[in-house]
């Protein structure tokens, strides 16, 4: 009898939530960055470029966020505890991942050629995910509220209107985030 394989949607929805996908973003600028290392010790490219620095700020930041977010907002907000937000797969995805992400980036990446404006590139996941989750936020809206099957982090549990506060400090947070990583990069290099 002949297998056949079905794709199933249903698995693609992990993918609603930015913590996967900027865990994927990283991997894939890791990736970029590894194979570039490999033709820059192999002679075939002089140095890493501009854009790849760039590319792991950005990844290094969302990963960043998706730490932040994890243990300054949902671990204490939910009701399980922090600790049901570090099992399994998520401890890579929550903890193990963004923190070496982030000592990667600061400890052992020459971005001297990334300068302060360099820093608002940071944003640009934040960004694009942001619109996603707030489109996906307003399309579900009933009697001003939104069931936690659209709001899956919560945001707006006291009514849309909170997006209006939330919104700019996640992109806050985020920017913070990328200029931190940033400047302690910097520092690094200046000793």
């Amino acid at each position: 009898m002949e297998q056949k394989l079905y794709l199933n949607l249903q698995n693609f929805g992990m993918l609603k939530f930015f913590t996967v996908e900027s865990n994927i973003f990283i991997g894939i600028v890791s990736m970029i960055f590894a194979i570039n290392e490999v033709k820059v010790l192999k002679g075939q490219n002089k140095e890493i470029s501009k854009r790849n620095y760039i590319l792991k700020l950005m990844a290094t930041t969302a990963v960043g966020l998706t730490f932040f977010v994890v243990f300054a907002y949902l671990g204490p907000i939910a009701t399980t505890g922090l600790s049901s937000l570090l099992m399994n797969s998520n401890l890579f995805f929550h903890l193990v991942i963004p923190v070496l992400s982030i000592l990667n980036f600061v400890l052992f990446e020459g971005t001297g050629k990334l300068n302060f404006k360099s820093t608002f590139y940071g944003i640009i996941p934040t960004a694009v995910y942001g619109y996603y989750y707030l489109f996906n936020v307003l399309i579900h809206v009933e009697n001003g509220k939104v069931s936690p099957t659209y709001d899956w982090y919560w945001f707006v549990q006291n009514g849309v209107w909170t997006a209006i506060i939330v919104v700019p400090i996640i992109f806050l947070i985020t920017y913070i985030i990328s200029l931190v990583l940033w400047r302690v990069n910097n520092i690094r290099k200046e000793k």
